[in-house]
């Protein structure tokens, strides 16, 4: 195997989403003032009042496709000229990009004011501000440039997953014909399955007791093994470690050419690995059951298949939008409030850097999956209501120990869709204004005044979170102990 080395994209300004309801007022601005309307005359053109085309102008409210039809027939545009992805001039081009900044997460963690983008702002003011905006960028990309590609690749897998709901139906369809081949009914998957499962995909399974410690597993291509460790490593489900390792030869897996391509497969074959040990439909059944009596719950799908709290979570994100169409948010959280796992299609706030990662941001402490880590009794599952800066969310949270600390699975849903969940008569509620500084990351002002200047923390920072990606086609593997220990075992 030759060895791979990530390479970096060129760093860039804020992500450019086209055609946003003010890049779209920004073009009819121009073109209005091109043939000297007033808004009054323009207004009337295109069948609504003058303060409303305002509005539309100046990115605040969307335009009707009738009223746009009317306005582009009149400035002699088709709608695709009028929706299409150059800024008619420099100006525009500059006040889109200043509104694109202001609204990026960069901006909003730094507590930034909002400057009024209209006609009356000077264009060197305006291109000064630009300016120090693409500055701001540089330095955040150049304090984060070690894990840089670690963090825009997540970014982008995270931005795939909630297009798709999260709902990967080409793996669904492979786990249910292998289940099918291998006399699956119900319940929970057996270590008799298993094992069928890799006889039918023409594998060997062999348990060690010298497995790399870089390593879950270890696939002999060659000679069709699979190498497991003899010893428990405690925090993984050896029936998931197999099926994962089983799931890069199902789905068609070469060596990753990119660290993205590494992630995509790994989500890939965590994906497959649960919708063989909890299958599709018999998860429906138990979810579209629980919705009738409104008592859906995390803790049916574990006691169900037998598997993880997090394991059945995860599930849940897979199945919950696509077949009962309620939309989620889930997290796994450290007792140091650092987020390790997060996904939502349901528009909840998730802090987040300059890239658009969320792994390895700051929960906002008046999270439910913080707020667990307060309470004394950790044994129930936590509910708890959260009306934070896009709307109230009902969420509920366990923890659970491991050789890495303890940790919180999360899984919330918007208001509205509480009222399917078992827990949600609870009583907590807590308000978070993050990413508002102010909310909990900022001490008070008294206390900032009494101890500025005056202490000296030592920083208990997780060391993998500030790492330089390790190198090799699968990051984190000591592929020379790899290639050691298959040669060991080539003649065995």
């Amino acid at each position: 195997m030759a060895e791979t080395t990530w390479s970096s994209p060129a760093a860039g300004t804020v992500p450019a989403e086209r055609n946003t309801p003010f890049e779209l007022g920004r073009r009819l601005r121009h073109l209005r003032k091109q043939q000297g309307l007033t808004l009054a005359q323009a207004g009337s053109i295109g069948g609504v009042a003058a303060s409303q085309l305002s509005l539309i102008e100046n990115g605040k409210r969307e335009a009707r496709i009738g009223t746009l039809t009317k306005l582009a027939n009149h400035y002699g545009v088709g709608l695709d000229e009028l929706t299409g992805a150059e800024p008619p001039n420099r100006r525009t081009a500059l006040e889109i990009e200043l509104e694109r900044y202001s609204r990026s997460p960069l901006a909003t963690s730094r507590n930034l004011p909002k400057v009024r983008i209209g006609p009356r702002l000077p264009m060197d003011a305006l291109e000064s501000l630009v300016a120090l905006h693409r500055q701001l960028e540089r330095d955040a990309e150049e304090r984060t440039a070690t894990p840089e590609e670690a963090r825009r690749a997540n970014a982008q897998l995270r931005r795939d997953m909630r297009a798709r709901d999260n709902y990967f139906a080409e793996i669904e369809e492979e786990a249910r014909s292998l289940l099918g081949k291998v006399g699956y009914r119900r319940g929970p998957l057996s270590e008799h399955l298993v094992n069928a499962i890799t006889d039918k995909l023409g594998f060997s399974l062999h348990h060690v007791e010298d497995l790399p410690q870089s390593t879950r597993s270890v696939t002999d291509l060659k000679q069709r093994r699979i190498y497991l460790s003899r010893r428990s490593r405690g925090d993984h489900d050896p029936r998931s470690v197999l099926l994962q390792a089983l799931g890069h030869h199902v789905l068609g897996h070469d060596t990753p050419t990119s660290y993205g391509d590494f992630l995509r497969q790994r989500v890939e074959t965590n994906y497959y690995a649960a919708a063989l040990l909890m299958p599709e439909q018999a998860c429906v059944d138990v979810l579209t059951e629980a919705r009738k009596a409104k008592e859906l719950a995390i803790e049916d799908l574990r006691d169900t298949f037998a598997v993880s709290y997090e394991a059945a979570a995860h599930r849940m994100t897979n199945l919950i939008t696509h077949h009962l169409g309620i939309p989620v948010h889930f997290m796994k959280v450290h007792e140091g409030g650092t987020i390790y796992k997060a996904y939502e299609n349901d528009d909840v706030a998730f802090p987040t850097d300059h890239t658009g990662a969320i792994e390895g941001q700051r929960c906002c402490r008046y999270w439910t999956s913080r707020m667990i880590f307060t309470v004394p009794d950790t044994f129930n599952a936590y509910n708890a209501y959260t009306d934070t800066s896009t709307g109230t969310y009902w969420c509920t949270a366990r923890t659970e120990g491991t050789t890495q600390g303890t940790f919180s699975t999360c899984l919330g849903v918007p208001y509205v869709h509480a009222k399917w969940f078992r827990g949600r008569e609870t009583k907590e509620r807590s308000v978070s204004r993050c990413p508002d500084p102010s909310c909990c990351r900022s001490a008070p002002q008294e206390l900032r005044t009494d101890w500025d200047g005056q202490f000296l923390p030592s920083s208990s920072a997780h060391s993998h979170l500030l790492a330089a990606l390790p190198p090799g086609a699968f990051p984190g593997v000591d592929e020379a102990e790899v290639y050691a220990f298959l040669d060991r075992y080539a003649g065995s």
